[in-house]
C-alpha cells in the first residue's frame, strides 16, 4: 500500500500553470496550493480519489465554471476555493459526497440557483458562499447546519431575514473533554481537575499541531474520543487520564489542540514518566489515529514536586519514609556484599582478559593502560546492560563509524554510547591515543568524554548525552525547540568558544577539521557543544602555522584553500564555522539545488538595507519577521569575514569570540550561553587540487545531505607519546 502524501505548497510565490498530469498523484490526501501566483486553467483533479482536503484559494486561475470533477472526489472532506474566478452554478452532486464536511467558495462569481435539495451528505456542517451572485436557493429538509449567503442577491429577497443572511450563525461548539462528572469542582490556580478522578493535580501539558487532518468538523465527539483513547493506550496511561481542550485551525491551517495528561495516582508525574511521555510525543514515536495525519508537539515546562518546594508530609508518608529507610539500609548491606563479590570477580576477569595488554609493547597492562583525565573504563557487560543489550529502541544514530545508543548508568546518568562496527575500527594504539586526547579536553562548549570500552573485540566511546540533538536537527524543524534569534546568537558564541579552546588552550592545539551544524550539539539548557573530534589533527610547535595532510571534511563546510593546497591551519576551522553562522541565518544546508550559500550570500548583500542587508529572501522565516534582529548586520559581517577565500584574511577563533561577545554585550544580552556524526569525505591523496571545490560543475554534481549523529570517528595522525595536560 502506497503511503499517504500531504502536499502543502501554500504561500510560496509559485507561478505559472499547474502541470496537467498532477492528477496522476493518486496517493495525495491533502493538496494546498493557496496564496500563490498560479495562473492558467483550474487543474483537473479527476482520479485523485484519495484526496480529502483541497485548497486552491487566492491565485490567478482563468475564469471558469465550477468543474464537474468536484463531485467525483469520493474521499473529499473539505473544499476551499476562496477569492477565485468561478462562475456559473455549484454542481448539485457536490453536496452529496459521503465524506464532505465543509465547502468554502466565498468571493467568487457563482450565480444561478443553489440547489441543495434532498441530497446533502450527512456529515456536511458548513457551506460558505459569501459574496457571490446567487439569486435563489433550493434546500432539502434534511440540512440543518450552517449556510452562509451574505453578500448574494438572494439575501435581498424574503430570505434576508433568515440565519443564512445574518452576520453570525450559531455553530456547534468545538469539542472539549467533559468534566460533567466532577460537578463544580475547583482547584488552585496552578492545578487542574482530572477527568478521571475529579481530583486536583499537576498535568503534563502541551500543544498538538496536526498538519493535515482529514476532517474539519471540530464538534464530533467520536473523532476526539478516538484521539483520547489512542493517547492513554499508546502512552501506557490510565483510561480517562487524557484531556483535550480548545481545538481550532490556526493561521497556518494546522489543527491546534491543547493536551493535558494526568498522573495515574497522586498529584505529580515523576521525572522518568515525563521523560518517557515527552520523548514519545516530541519525537513523533507516538502515532495518532490516521485521520489526524502528521503532527508536531510542543510541550510546556513541567515543574516537579521537589521544585515546587512542597515539604509538608502526612503520617502515612512518615511511615512510608521510615519503611523506605529500613529497606535502604538492608539494600546497602546487600550492595556491600555484592560489591566485595564483584571486586573479586573483576580482579579475576582482569587477570584473564588483561584488556590493556595489547596497548603496551612489553605486554604489561600497567604500561599499556591509557593515561586518562576525567574519563573511565567501562566493561562491555556494563554497557550492554545500560543499553538493553544494544537494543534497537535505544539506538539514536548510525553511520559509517557504527551506531550510537542512549544508555542509563546505574547512578541514573544518561550517556551516549558510540559503538564502532567491524571494518571501521582503529588499531589498539590508535584507539588508545584518541581516548587520551579526548579525555583531557575539557570545556563547557565541548562534548565531554565520559569513558571508553576496549574488550571482547569492541571499541566503544562513551560521551555525555545531549538531549536536544544537533543544531542541524533544530534548524530543520525536526525537533520542537524554537530557536529565536537570541538563542542562535548564543549558540554561535558557545560553539566559537569551544573551537577557540581547541585552537589556543588545548596542549597541543587541535584543529577540528569537520566543523558543521551536525557536530554542534545542544544540551538540556540549549548550551552549544562542539562534538566529534574523530577527524581532529594535533598541531605540534614545530608545525605551528600549517600541517600538510590528506584533505578530509564535509563539502559545503570545507575550506577551499585547504582543499586546493593541502595546507591545514586553524583558519580552515574558521571558514567552516563561518558557514555554520550563515546556516544560523538561513536554516538551510550550505549546498541546496546546486547553489552554495557563501556565494549566494556574497551576491545578495546590500548594505544600504540597514535592517536585513538585502538578505530578507534568504533569512529563515522563523526569525525574519521578528521585530528586532539584534546585531544582525554585524553578525553577517563576522560570518563573511570567516568565509574569506584567503585564510590570511580570516580572523582567528578568539577574535570571532570577541566580536560575537561584543554583539551580545552592546545590545544588553548576557554572553554566558543559556543554553555527532561526521559525514566526512576523504578528498584524495596529498596532491593539491587544481579546481575550486565550489565551482559550478562541482555544485551541480553534489548536494549536502543531513546526516545521523556520530557517523565517523578516527583516522587522524598523532605523535606516538601523548602526555596528559
Amino acid at each position: 500500500m502506497s503511503p499517504n502524501i500531504y502536499s502543502r505548497l501554500d504561500r510560496n510565490a509559485l507561478n505559472g500553470s499547474v502541470p496537467s498530469n498532477l492528477n496522476n498523484l493518486t496517493s495525495v490526501v491533502e493538496l494546498n496550493l493557496a496564496h500563490n501566483e498560479l495562473s492558467g486553467p483550474l487543474p483537473d483533479l479527476t482520479g485523485m480519489n484519495s484526496l480529502n482536503y483541497l485548497d486552491l484559494s487566492n491565485n490567478s486561475f482563468h475564469k471558469s465554471e465550477a468543474p464537474i470533477w468536484f463531485s467525483t472526489l469520493e474521499s473529499l472532506t473539505t473544499l476551499v476555493i476562496e477569492y477565485g474566478s468561478l462562475h456559473g452554478s455549484v454542481p448539485q452532486k457536490l453536496f452529496a459526497l459521503p465524506q464532505l464536511q465543509q465547502v468554502k467558495l466565498r468571493n467568487n462569481a457563482l450565480n444561478d440557483t443553489l440547489n441543495m435539495g434532498g441530497i446533502s451528505g450527512r456529515q456536511l456542517t458548513l457551506v460558505d458562499l459569501q459574496n457571490n451572485e446567487i439569486s435563489s436557493i433550493t434546500l432539502g429538509s434534511g440540512y440543518k447546519n450552517t449556510l452562509i449567503l451574505i453578500g448574494n442577491p438572494v439575501c435581498d429577497t424574503a430570505l434576508g431575514n433568515t440565519n443564512y443572511c445574518q452576520l453570525q450563525q450559531q455553530s456547534a461548539k468545538p469539542y472539549s473533554t467533559s468534566l460533567a462528572n466532577c460537578g463544580s469542582k475547583s482547584c488552585p490556580a496552578d492545578q487542574k481537575v482530572s477527568p478521571q478522578s475529579c481530583d486536583c493535580a499537576y498535568p503534563y501539558q502541551g500543544t498538538f499541531y496536526f498538519r493535515g487532518p482529514s476532517f474539519r468538523e471540530l464538534s464530533n465527539d467520536n473523532t476526539f474520543h478516538s484521539l483520547e483513547m489512542s493517547l492513554w493506550v499508546k502512552l501506557d496511561l490510565t483510561p480517562g487520564s487524557v484531556s483535550l481542550q480548545n481545538p481550532f485551525f490556526n493561521i497556518d491551517d494546522y489543527l491546534q489542540v491543547q493536551l493535558e495528561l494526568f498522573p495515574p495516582t497522586g498529584k505529580y508525574f515523576n521525572r522518568s514518566e515525563v521523560e518517557r511521555i515527552g520523548f514519545s510525543l516530541s519525537n513523533q514515536t507516538y502515532k495518532p489515529p490516521h485521520e489526524f495525519g502528521p503532527y508536531y508537539f510542543i510541550a510546556s515546562p513541567y515543574t516537579f514536586q521537589a521544585e515546587r518546594g512542597e515539604t509538608s508530609i502526612s503520617s502515612r508518608q512518615v511511615i512510608g519514609i521510615a519503611t523506605g529507610c529500613t529497606i535502604l539500609v538492608l539494600l546497602l548491606v546487600a550492595l556491600a556484599i555484592y560489591a566485595i563479590q564483584q571486586k573479586k570477580l573483576a580482579e579475576r576477569a582482569i587477570g584473564l582478559s588483561r584488556p590493556f595488554a595489547s596497548w603496551a609493547p612489553s605486554g604489561n597492562d600497567s604500561e599499556g593502560a591509557p593515561q586518562l583525565k576525567g574519563a573511565r573504563w567501562f566493561s562491555y557487560d556494563e554497557l550492554k546492560k545500560c543499553t538493553g543489550n544494544f537494543s534497537e529502541r535505544n539506538e539514536i544514530g548510525s553511520g559509517g563509524y557504527g551506531k550510537v545508543y542512549r544508555g542509563t548508568l546505574a547512578n541514573g546518568q544518561v550517556i551516549a554510547i558510540k559503538r564502532a562496527q567491524h571494518g571501521s575500527m582503529q588499531g589498539g594504539q590508535e584507539f588508545k591515543t584518541e581516548i587520551e586526547l579526548l579525555s583531557r579536553v575539557h570545556h563547557k562548549n565541548l562534548v565531554g568524554l565520559v569513558g571508553f570500552c576496549f574488550e571482547q573485540g569492541e571499541q566503544v566511546l562513551v560521551y555525555e548525552y545531549m538531549p536536544n540533538g544537533s543544531l542541524r536537527e533544530n534548524l530543520s524543524g525536526k525537533t520542537s525547540i524554537y530557536l529565536d534569534w537570541k538563542r542562535r546568537l548564543r549558540v554561535a558564541l558557545g560553539s566559537a568558544r569551544g573551537l577557540a579552546y581547541l585552537h589556543e588552550l588545548a596542549n597541543p592545539p587541535i584543529i577540528h577539521r569537520d566543523v558543521k551544524s551536525t557536530n554542534i550539539l545542544l544540551d538540556q539548557n540549549l548550551t552549544a557543544k562542539v562534538g566529534d573530534f574523530g577527524l581532529s589533527k594535533l598541531v605540534s610547535d614545530s608545525s605551528k602555522g600549517h600541517v600538510s595532510t590528506q584533505v578530509k571534511g564535509t563539502l559545503g563546510y570545507l575550506d577551499p584553500e585547504y582543499y586546493m593546497t593541502q595546507q591545514l591551519t586553524e583558519k580552515s576551522d574558521v571558514y567552516s564555522f563561518g558557514v555554520v553562522m550563515l546556516e544560523l541565518i538561513t536554516a538551510k544546508q550550505p549546498i541546496e539545488k546546486g547553489k552554495y550559500v557563501v556565494r549566494e550570500m556574497r551576491t545578495a548583500i546590500n548594505k544600504n538595507d540597514e535592517e536585513h542587508y538585502g538578505l530578507s529572501n534568504m533569512i529563515d522565516p522563523v526569525i525574519r519577521n521578528m521585530p528586532n534582529l539584534i546585531g544582525f548586520t554585524r553578525f553577517v559581517d563576522v560570518a563573511m569575514q570567516c568565509v574569506e577565500e584567503a585564510a590570511a584574511d580570516r580572523p582567528t577563533m578568539s577574535e570571532v569570540v570577541k566580536m560575537l561577545e561584543s554583539i551580545l554585550q552592546n545590545d544588553g544580552l548576557e554572553t554566558n550561553s543559556t543554553s555527532a556524526s561526521s559525514s566526512i569525505t576523504d578528498f584524495g591523496t596529498a596532491i593539491a587540487a587544481s579546481r575550486h571545490p565550489y565551482n559550478k560543475e562541482a555544485l551541480q554534481r553534489k548536494e549536502i545531505n543531513d546526516t545521523h549523529a556520530f557517523d565517523y570517528s578516527g583516522g587522524y595522525t598523532l605523535p606516538t607519546n601523548v602526555e596528559p595536560k
